[in-house]
């Protein structure tokens, strides 16, 4: 099976694994395990911030963002199709007491004028109790809904300028940050810079089994710990997960140029197939999403399946494949193949052929 449903179903290496086996721990929730604080400090480091703090999954990184920076009954600004919105069961109503006020953006990213538009104008005339304060803006970037879309830098600066004019605190969500970085060339530390508080996730992309971090301030950490104990967080000898992060880090992470180079191969042999409809160009990391014009994305995404392929249906007719590191240039093509079998048998050769082509 060619399993193109996410990032996350990477398998640990022989060589993490061995990592993970010699890895030197200690009892974590009393800030005892030397290999969690050894990838607290890195982590930290390569992102520009004062501190970090380990944490099991990126949910829960980005509800500590919430709930460190905002109070019962503020309200948060984010992209409606983003993953904290779709993807965290509700996670910051029912933890924070925050409501989210969607943004409305292209592909995932969003402007200036629609973070002016949706804090509004205070007038005397309009009490200013009746609306939940808005206290938060939140960015995602790689925007997995939206493709994989990486954010310009210029444009985080903009709309972080205006969180800033408005009294915003700042969160990245940046479970894929490490793929922004590699797609555009803007360092992690850069894209982070605006921000208080970012999300990184080691277990998407870098293959680590399990993992992430929240990295801000030293004040915002502390205060983030407190509430990783309250969810359940506190973990014990976490220097085995943790060093395979570090490993993944160093090793893992330089790599990632073969994921982004695999999914424009993969996003070029699949376009022009008879029953699917997107454009390559839209193509900017790892996550490719196009839809199919004939049946439902469900039927096709079960065709596949049962040829070999594993992607995710997401409503009537869309489809999304991400590439990892588990997929070599050989599975690609397979993959290629299969899909335009499955729809247009006539134009599996040529598919095959156009992504062979990107591949050399």
């Amino acid at each position: 099976m060619i399993d193109l449903r996410s990032d996350t179903v990477t398998k640990p290496t022989p060589a993490m694994r061995a990592a993970m086996a010699a890895a030197e721990v200690g009892d974590d929730v009393y800030g005892e395990d030397p290999s969690v604080n050894e990838l607290e400090a890195r982590t930290a480091s390569l992102l520009g911030k004062e501190a970090a703090v380990f944490v099991p999954t990126g949910t829960m990184s980005n509800q500590l963002a919430v709930r460190v920076q905002t109070e019962q009954g503020d309200a948060a600004l984010i992209e409606g199709t983003a993953h904290l919105v779709m993807n965290e069961g509700g996670g910051a109503a029912a933890l924070s007491g925050v409501s989210i006020h969607p943004l409305r953006g292209v592909r995932g990213v969003f402007t200036a004028a629609d973070v002016d538009a949706a804090v509004g104008v205070p007038h005397r005339f309009k009490p200013s109790t009746l609306s939940s304060p808005v206290r938060l803006l939140c960015v995602e970037n790689t925007h997995n809904a939206g493709g994989g879309t990486v954010w310009p830098i210029d444009a985080i600066r903009s709309v972080c300028a205006a969180g800033r004019r408005h009294g915003l605190a700042l969160h990245l969500d940046g479970a894929r940050l490490w793929h922004a970085s590699a797609a555009s060339g803007v360092s992690e530390r850069d894209y982070a810079a605006p921000f208080d508080t970012v999300n990184v996730c080691f277990s998407k992309g870098l293959g680590a089994p399990v993992g992430s971090a929240l990295a801000g301030t030293r004040e915002l950490v502390a205060r983030a710990r407190r509430f990783k104990q309250q969810l359940g967080g506190g973990m014990r000898q976490a220097g085995i997960l943790a060093a395979a992060a570090l490993y993944a880090l160093e090793h893992h992470r330089p790599r990632l140029g073969d994921d982004l180079r695999r999914a424009k191969a993969f996003a070029k042999g699949i376009a022009g197939v008879p029953g699917i409809e997107f454009d390559p160009a839209d193509v900017h990391s790892n996550i490719v999403r196009f839809s199919v014009t004939t049946g439902t994305a469900a039927d096709f995404a079960e065709r596949c399946h049962a040829s070999g392929v594993h992607m995710i249906p997401g409503g009537a007719r869309g489809i999304r494949a991400v590439i990892h590191r588990d997929i070599d240039d050989d599975a690609v093509a397979r993959a290629v193949d299969t899909i335009a079998t499955v729809l247009a048998p006539r134009e599996a050769a040529r598919a095959r052929v156009r992504a062979e082509d990107v591949l050399g």
